[in-house]
């Protein structure tokens, strides 16, 4: 459906991916549902949680949507969510971040006020160890054609965006093979063919710093971002100055991998890595 003046509250798809987060998750759901604008549906996507979650989403009763599945990652979790849902316009929410009250309606206000805008993000509060914390500038937020600007790291949180479901349907959906930066893989593809609009008011809080967090499992960040730059290589789609920024970034990483893989012994991964750095050229 597209969004338009005749059409000024659009359903919202709201999606939280979660897996034994149930200490949590209560905070997270009830940012969503004191939000101003009321206009959404709430899924709550349970990757095979085995704590308590179950019976804390009971108390909610018809306020959410509740749906299981076997642990598959959040990549899967996400996607289950998209297809089960119903909304013109998709957010996600992960079950250790929180929205500020006004975060959907400011998204709306401005993907009604422009329907070239298929999606947009926000700026974020981070809380580290229960302190408020800076970000860096390698963190800076842009807008516009950014698909440079997301080669290095991920910069859009998937808690703070809202996407139009017909995004989904060009780019395709987060590729469930990626244990780890699922999000920064979908960033490239969406930005490599839409302009993605910032929103430089901080709306949602994110807190980070426990244990339990996947960033905190895989350390080697960089090497899943290796397979998501080698991805859009191969898809044959990127402008040539943006193949040949894609090509740097590969390269720039690969040769800090396989740095890294030698100092430690690992001489098959640094050599594979090596390799790797010296397949693509450019132009």
């Amino acid at each position: 459906m597209a969004l338009n003046s005749q059409n000024p509250s659009p359903l919202i798809s709201v999606i939280i991916p979660t897996c034994n987060r149930g200490a949590v998750l209560e905070h997270a759901i009830e940012s969503v549902l004191n939000q101003t604008l009321k206009n959404f549906e709430l899924l709550i996507i349970d990757d095979g949680s085995t704590d308590h979650t179950p019976q804390l989403v009971t108390t909610y009763q018809n306020r959410i949507k509740y749906f299981t599945q076997i642990n598959q990652g959040p990549a899967a979790a996400r996607n289950f969510g998209i297809q089960n849902s119903q909304g013109d316009l998709i957010c996600f929410l992960d079950s250790d971040d929180r929205w500020i009250e006004t975060k959907l309606e400011i998204q709306v206000g401005l993907m009604l006020s422009d329907p070239n805008i298929k999606i947009c993000y926000t700026d974020e509060i981070w809380i580290r160890r229960g302190v408020r914390v800076n970000q860096k500038q390698v963190h800076r937020k842009y807008s516009g054609w950014i698909y440079q600007q997301c080669l290095p790291l991920c910069i859009i949180s998937p808690s703070s965006a809202m996407i139009h479901r017909e995004v989904f349907d060009q780019v395709g959906l987060f590729d469930e093979t990626m244990i780890v930066c699922e999000d920064y893989d979908l960033w490239l593809r969406i930005s490599r063919v839409y302009p993605i609009t910032f929103i430089p008011q901080p709306l949602i809080i994110k807190y980070g710093g426990h244990e339990d967090q996947l960033s905190h499992q895989f350390l080697g960040m960089d090497v899943f971002r290796i397979r998501a730059l080698e991805k859009m290589l191969k898809e044959n789609g990127l402008s040539p100055t943006d193949r040949n920024a894609t090509v740097r970034m590969l390269q720039k990483k690969c040769a800090i991998l396989a740095s890294g893989c030698f100092k430690r012994g690992r001489i098959d991964e640094g050599e594979f890595y090596s390799s790797l750095k010296s397949k693509y050229n450019t132009s």
